[in-house]
C-alpha cells in the first residue's frame, strides 16, 4: 500500500437524482420557443426563464463551493436565452459529482430537493402532470420532513405523525398528537410552500389542522396566499378526520 490518500468517491446517488431533474427540465423548457416567457405561478414574478436561471445560479454556487445558503441564492442575470442557460447548466453539472463527494450532507441533499421542487413548479405552469415516481422524491421528502420537524420544535408544537403510502415519520419531539396522511407528492408540495393554508387543512388529518399550520412556514418556504397549483384529491372529505 502507498501512503497516498484515496480519492473521494463520487456521490452518485444525489448527483444522479439531480441529473434526472436537470434532464427533465431541459426537455420541458426547450420544447418550444414560446415557453421561456410563460409565468410560473408557484414562483410569483418568475417566468420559465427565471426559473431556469435560478437553477443555474444554484448549481454554479455548489460547483464553486461558495459558502452560504444555496436555497436562497441571488437572482440570475436577466435576458439570457433559455437555450444558453441549459447548456451552461449541463456544463456545470458535469463537475457536480466530484463536488458532492466532499460537500456537507445538507447541501448535498438540498440540491435535488430544489431541482425537483422547480421541476414540479414548471410542470404545473405548463399544464403537465407531475412525473410518476421521480428519483429525487424520496430523499427530498425526507429532507422536507426534517425541516418541518425543526419548525415544529421552534414553534413549541406537539409532534405530528406524517404518513405516506411509502413511509411514516414522527415530525417533532415526543408522542405524535395527530397524523397527517397523503400521497408522497402532495405531502412534499405542502411542506415546501406550494399549498395554501386551506389546501393544507384539506389534507387527511386525524385532528383539526389549525394547531400545526404555523410550522408549514420554515426556511425559504411559506404557504402562498392564493392557490398556485391544484392539489391532488386524497383522503376523506374536508372536515372529516381519520384515526391515527
Amino acid at each position: 500500500m502507498t501512503g497516498r490518500s484515496a480519492e473521494p468517491l463520487p456521490d452518485t446517488g444525489h448527483h444522479l437524482t439531480y441529473r434526472a431533474c436537470r434532464e427533465s427540465i431541459t426537455r420541458l423548457v426547450t420544447a418550444g420557443p414560446s415557453v421561456a416567457e410563460l409565468p410560473v405561478p408557484a414562483c410569483p414574478g418568475w417566468s420559465v426563464r427565471d426559473l431556469v436561471g435560478h437553477l443555474v445560479v444554484v448549481c454554479r454556487m455548489a460547483v464553486d463551493e461558495e459558502p452560504g445558503e444555496i436555497s436562497e441564492p441571488p437572482p440570475p442575470p436577466p435576458g439570457i436565452p433559455v437555450s444558453e442557460l441549459v447548456v451552461t447548466w449541463a456544463e456545470l453539472e458535469n463537475n457536480l459529482a466530484e463536488v458532492l463527494a466532499r460537500t456537507d450532507w445538507l447541501r448535498r441533499r438540498i440540491l435535488p430537493l430544489d431541482a425537483l421542487s422547480h421541476e414540479l413548479d414548471l410542470r404545473s405552469a405548463l399544464g403537465m402532470p407531475p412525473p410518476g415516481r421521480p428519483p429525487a422524491l424520496a430523499d427530498a421528502l425526507d429532507l422536507a420532513v426534517m425541516g418541518f420537524t425543526l419548525s415544529l420544535n421552534g414553534h413549541g408544537l406537539p409532534a405530528l405523525r406524517v404518513r405516506t403510502p411509502d413511509r411514516v415519520w414522527t415530525a417533532g419531539e415526543g408522542e405524535p398528537a395527530a397524523t397527517l396522511r397523503g400521497g408522497s407528492m402532495e405531502i412534499f408540495r405542502a411542506l415546501t410552500g406550494r399549498r395554501t393554508v386551506r389546501q393544507i387543512g384539506e389534507l387527511s388529518w386525524s385532528a383539526p389542522s389549525d394547531r400545526w399550520l404555523p410550522a408549514f412556514t420554515w426556511g425559504p418556504f411559506t404557504p402562498p396566499t392564493h392557490i398556485v397549483e391544484e392539489a391532488a384529491p386524497s383522503g376523506p372529505a374536508p372536515g372529516l378526520h381519520s384515526r391515527n
